[in-house]
């Protein structure tokens, strides 16, 4: 058995929020600058080579990639020879009080959605975890902003709508999203589970890396076809058009009811942001 100190765990987490508010993941600016070549036309070029000049501010100056700091959201695969003595959630939380306080990051999150006032210090953070074999904690933050979330969405489908109704869905959620969503976008697919399960695996899906494909056969075909599709849509980077709506389609399915075909979008804008680590 190990024992994970609780001010370990907390200073993991706190660095890792800080962190990815201020720089992208090198592979995901490296699909930016493709894109960038890719385009033809002068504004969509002069966009996307914007966002990279943005990154590379905001990674030598230390400051935001975005002025919406987003919402914390925590994955956690806790291995089940680790022992920690204190409340994970409560853990958490601290960490993401002291990320928003110290780095001085705009805190969005308020303590009801109606009366809309602010918590003060962005928590609490939307957690996740799971269990896995092992002594280690492995550790996935992304701050999620509110522009590609709010465009996000979700569908009960007749089994009947099959591959095509998923693709139908997916354009639709595009198009409507636009430049909302602020693209180039990364989609996250989630197909299968039940209503809040799709969700879930959606969002999962998003912290895969940018470049990997599914294991399974037929998510890792539909991902292309995705992919290939909303590109073909031209919303382009920021809605303004161009050959460059989508840096990649991640789908991730699971099993479900003979009656149920659910099907979640989630967006992820240009401002890519997450981080990992192993205690």
């Amino acid at each position: 058995m190990r024992v994970i100190e609780r001010a370990l765990f907390v200073k993991a987490i706190q660095e890792l929020l800080m962190d990815s508010a201020f720089h992208l993941d090198k592979k995901i600016l490296d699909k930016i600058k493709e894109g960038m070549k890719q385009e033809e036309k002068l504004l969509p070029k002069n966009i996307l080579k914007y966002i990279i000049d943005n990154h590379d501010i905001a990674e030598n100056e230390h400051i935001p990639l975005c002025q919406d700091t987003g919402v914390a959201v925590v994955y956690l695969s806790i291995g089940n020879e680790v022992f920690l003595d204190f409340l994970i959630e409560d853990a958490v939380n601290e960490a993401v009080a002291k990320a928003y306080t110290e780095g001085y990051l705009r805190k969005s999150v308020i303590r009801h959605p109606l009366d809309r006032v602010n918590t003060s210090d962005n928590t609490p953070a939307i957690l996740h975890v799971k269990q896995a074999l092992g002594d280690k904690i492995e550790i996935h933050v992304a701050p999620k902003g509110a522009g590609s979330e709010n465009m996000s969405r979700m569908v009960m489908l007749p089994p009947s709508a099959g591959k095509q109704g998923i693709i139908d869905f997916v354009l639709e959620t595009v198009t409507l999203a636009g430049g909302k969503a602020c693209p180039p976008i990364i989609l996250g697919i989630g197909i299968g589970g039940n209503f809040e399960k799709v969700t879930d695996i959606a969002k999962e899906a998003l912290f895969r890396s940018i470049d990997d494909h599914a294991n399974n056969p037929i998510d890792a075909q539909l991902e292309k076809e995705l992919y290939d599709a909303v590109n073909k849509l031209h919303v382009g980077p920021m809605g303004l058009g161009g050959e460059t709506t989508c840096l990649a389609v991640k789908v991730n399915s699971y099993p479900c009811h003979i009656a149920s075909l659910p099907v979640a979008v989630n967006i992820q804008c240009h401002a890519a942001r997450k981080n990992q680590a192993v205690l």
